[in-house]
């Protein structure tokens, strides 16, 4: 069992001995999701996978969250934002801006890359790179500023 997931396990337990329902509730949410992938791969998932599949259920819960409170359910939105704040604990370290400009230039220059239209190129050697460390959206468009020169 890798690293991250023997942690995640060991969060459960904790949360089950605290009675700390919200938290157990989160943790087995991320648990079933982690299995449900190994089951559809018929593989054991490493670290790199399950960030990915946290990295997945932090944009859903992104997407609930503004849909719960342009509907002005702030209840709801409360609990995805909880669930936020638990899953987000198993996340590397996101990078600074500095180490995104340098990412980015090394794989603009790995790439060859000379204009917007190589943009796919580049994004497809950043994508596995920077999994759940950076926000892809916004590496997508600072990868499209510095392709079309500006």
């Amino acid at each position: 069992m890798s690293d991250l997931r023997t942690t995640i396990h060991e969060d459960m337990k904790a949360a089950m001995r605290a009675k700390d329902a919200p938290r157990l509730a989160a943790v087995r949410l991320l648990i079933a999701a982690i299995k449900q992938r190994e089951i559809d791969e018929r593989a054991e998932l490493g670290d790199g996978e399950v960030v990915a599949v946290i990295d997945k259920m932090l944009k859903q819960r992104r997407d609930s969250i503004a849909q719960y409170e342009a509907a002005n359910r702030q209840d709801l939105a409360d609990v995805e934002k909880f669930e936020m704040s638990v899953l987000q604990a198993y996340m590397p370290a996101a990078l600074g801006d500095d180490e995104l400009d340098a990412a980015i230039g090394a794989a603009i220059a790995e790439t060859g890359a000379a204009g917007p239209q190589a943009m796919g190129k580049v994004m497809g050697l950043l994508k596995p790179r920077l999994a759940g460390r950076a926000d892809m959206t916004r590496v997508s468009q600072m990868v499209k500023a510095r392709l079309s020169g500006a």
